[in-house]
């Protein structure tokens, strides 16, 4: 009989799910078509039927991360400062489906570092990602919760921050479990929100008392 459309659709789901348990276990170093048609109980001949060359693959998967990554549940976003915080827990691997994503990002990283083409896209998602923050930061020092400064500055140095915890995470969850990586990311915050924080605007030195030493020229 011949296949109906909603076969076929059946079958991509299949796939896709096969690509992302792949990926979540062995990183994109390990995402062959022999691995995927393992995880699939199929052959590797009847994935050629969707994945005709090794890059295809590839392409599928980071596709399918990109739609996972939007599609995720995301915190009602708060106001102010507490957006700001939303935003970023969001990004960390505090449940076994955020590490699993993350793991997966991250270990797309040398595929892209590899492919100036990716590598473009990489930072343009990751520039979007920054000015989504940054609006979060703008609100918060509208609000007074947030000493004012470039914005941009803020919401640059919160993302490095964050991605930075991901990382330690995942190389060490023992020692940074989610309890911890939320109180850090709270000890960011209050240093931001003190003005001491990395990204906050610059506190100036107190001007010299008659006879204190002025900088050496």
């Amino acid at each position: 009989m011949p296949r109906t459309k909603g076969d076929h659709e059946a079958r991509r789901r299949a796939v896709s799910e096969a690509v992302w348990q792949v990926m979540a276990a062995r990183g994109f170093a390990g995402l062959t078509l022999r691995a995927v048609a393992t995880e699939l109980g199929a052959t590797t001949g009847l994935l050629t039927h969707y994945f005709p060359t090794k890059r295809a693959l590839l392409d599928y998967a980071l596709d399918l991360l990109e739609q996972r990554t939007l599609a995720r549940p995301r915190r009602r976003p708060g106001t102010g400062l507490a957006g700001l915080r939303d935003a970023l827990l969001d990004i960390l691997p505090l449940t076994p489906e955020a590490t699993d994503r993350n793991r997966i990002w991250v270990s797309s990283w040398d595929a892209a570092l590899c492919d100036p083409a990716l590598s473009a896209e990489y930072a343009r998602k990751y520039a979007a990602s920054r000015d989504r923050l940054r609006e979060r930061v703008a609100a918060a020092q509208e609000l007074g919760e947030l000493p004012p400064g470039d914005p941009g500055s803020v919401a640059a140095a919160a993302q490095s921050f964050v991605l930075g915890l991901v990382v330690q995470a995942l190389f060490a969850p023992a020692e940074f479990p989610p309890g911890r990586q939320v109180e850090l990311l709270d000890g960011y915050l209050d240093g931001l929100a003190a003005g001491s924080g990395p990204g906050a605007a610059p506190r100036h030195a107190p001007e010299p008392g008659p006879g204190a030493p002025g900088p050496e020229r």
